[in-house]
């Protein structure tokens, strides 16, 4: 396996076998950022060139910036999150500048949800969100294939039931 592929499993040295998000996710928040952006490109170069002269459209160039530095930062942030499910919880890594894991145990997850926007539902993706006693560990795992972020609940909760039945 590719250690440096972040849609396949990853193993590390200590064994733990990574899970990387799908694509999709890249592809849609890059799609909002041009949009978005985009459209303030247009507003900030449209404007001021009909309102003071065509040298004001130059203002146009601000968000054409911020949509290039935009597209390589979600791309290094969408490489940065992984997740690992192990014997007795759940690992979620993220983060480019200040790396965050969060270990979720089964035995302490109180409900596991799978929810899906309405812009998430259009590019096929899904999310799921883990709630647990201590607010502090609640985490969310974003961008997941539906059909992956429905077997990993099924997964979680069946875990998570046979886990707090030992408490």
């Amino acid at each position: 396996m590719e250690t440096g592929s972040p849609g396949n499993a990853e193993a590390t040295a200590a064994g733990t076998a990574w899970t990387g998000l799908p694509p999709g996710l890249l592809r849609m928040r890059r799609l909002l950022l041009v949009v978005w952006l985009g459209l303030a490109a247009l507003a900030a170069g449209l404007l001021p060139g009909l309102l003071a002269g065509p040298v004001w459209a130059a203002f146009a160039l601000l968000p054409l910036a911020l949509t290039a530095w935009g597209w390589v930062m979600l791309g290094r942030n969408w490489r940065s999150w992984r997740y690992a499910e192990r014997a007795d919880d759940l690992l979620i890594s993220r983060g480019v500048l200040w790396r965050e894991e969060t270990v979720v145990p089964y035995g302490r997850m109180q409900l596991v949800e799978v929810t899906s926007g309405p812009i998430e539902r259009h590019f096929g993706l899904a999310s799921v969100q883990l709630h647990t006693a201590a607010a502090a560990t609640d985490a969310t795992i974003p961008g997941l294939d539906p059909a992956e972020a429905e077997r990993l609940r099924d997964r979680l909760t069946e875990l998570g039931e046979a886990r707090s039945a030992g408490l």
